[in-house]
């Protein structure tokens, strides 16, 4: 046997290998999904009797017909919202960080070092929630507005500033700015014709980041927002499912049927789950595509 078939008998075992542990991988990220689709479809006594599985347990809607026929107007509002600070989150926070890390990656740039500590400082240290929420309370005045979901913690956040950083000063030769400069270029004509074609992977990856980020944050919403018009899709099911506990807590607590023991609790918590992700599941291939596109754009020649 020569040496060419042992290495392709090597290189057929190495990808058998790899097939099957992409597909264990595969299998441990989807069943989980397929589980969770399940149960919100299954009957809640079936469930309480015969646990989760991945067929649905006498097949029922009542759980989805709950969210969307008996409170159809705050789901369709809190879905509106999610969608309108998701984009506009992550279209002002593509903006706002290039723009910082540009000058900071720039070796002429007298100040840079030190605005790059002030940077990294935030990764590591900040004054707490408390603080936090008084500064956008008092100062900036977001509570109940739409600002409490764009401003706090991701529009400005010092690891994607990082790695804009670190990108531009890898992929971004000097020379090619000395010779758009020496063209009569101007800075902000480099930084948009030459910088930002040039870091499209970068900003395709941290806009997919960033617009999870905004679509799954419930945080802001609870410190910030006490207006249920402006409940958030995550903030809204959040409520939702905190206040289905506390009403079957209290059924089983005064020991009476107040008619929420009939409620499908289990089943409603699992439809919550799958209303949150599957639009973010739906609109993941076209981030994917527009981050392999940029990934083919954005190579250096030389």
């Amino acid at each position: 046997m020569d040496d060419r078939s042992v290495k392709g008998a090597s290189d057929h075992i190495f990808q058998t290998i790899i097939i099957i542990v992409l597909t264990i991988l595969l299998l441990c990220a989807v069943l989980p999904f397929i589980l969770l689709v399940s149960s919100s479809f299954s009957d809640e006594a079936q469930l309480m009797q015969k646990g989760y599985g991945f067929i649905p347990k006498n097949f029922t809607v009542y759980a989805y017909k709950y969210l969307f026929v008996m409170n159809k107007d705050s789901v369709f509002r809190a879905y509106g919202i999610t969608f309108f600070v998701t984009i506009v989150g992550t279209i002002v926070s593509l903006l706002v960080g290039p723009m910082l890390a540009w000058p900071l990656s720039r070796a002429d740039f007298p100040r840079a070092r030190a605005l790059t500590f002030v940077v990294f400082f935030t990764m590591l240290f900040n004054g707490g929630i408390v603080a936090q929420y008084i500064m956008y309370t008092s100062i900036f005045h977001i509570r109940n507005t739409l600002f409490a979901y764009l401003m706090p913690n991701m529009l400005f956040n010092g690891f994607y500033i990082i790695l804009y950083k670190n990108n531009f000063s890898s992929n971004i030769h000097p020379t090619l700015v000395e010779a758009a400069r020496l063209d009569g270029a101007g800075e902000f004509y480099i930084y948009r014709k030459i910088v930002l074609p040039l870091s499209l992977p970068i900003l395709a990856t941290i806009g997919l980041m960033t617009g999870i980020g905004y679509w799954n944050d419930w945080t802001n919403g609870l410190y910030y927002i006490n207006n249920t018009n402006l409940y958030s899709l995550q903030v809204l099911l959040n409520n939702m499912m905190q206040n289905m506990r506390a009403l079957v807590s209290m059924s089983s607590g005064v020991g009476t049927d107040l008619g929420i023991s009939e409620l499908p609790s289990i089943s409603i918590r699992m439809a919550i789950a799958v209303i949150g992700t599957i639009p973010i599941m739906v609109l993941y291939p076209f981030f994917q595509k527009a981050f392999i596109a940029g990934i083919a754009l954005g190579g250096v020649k030389e």
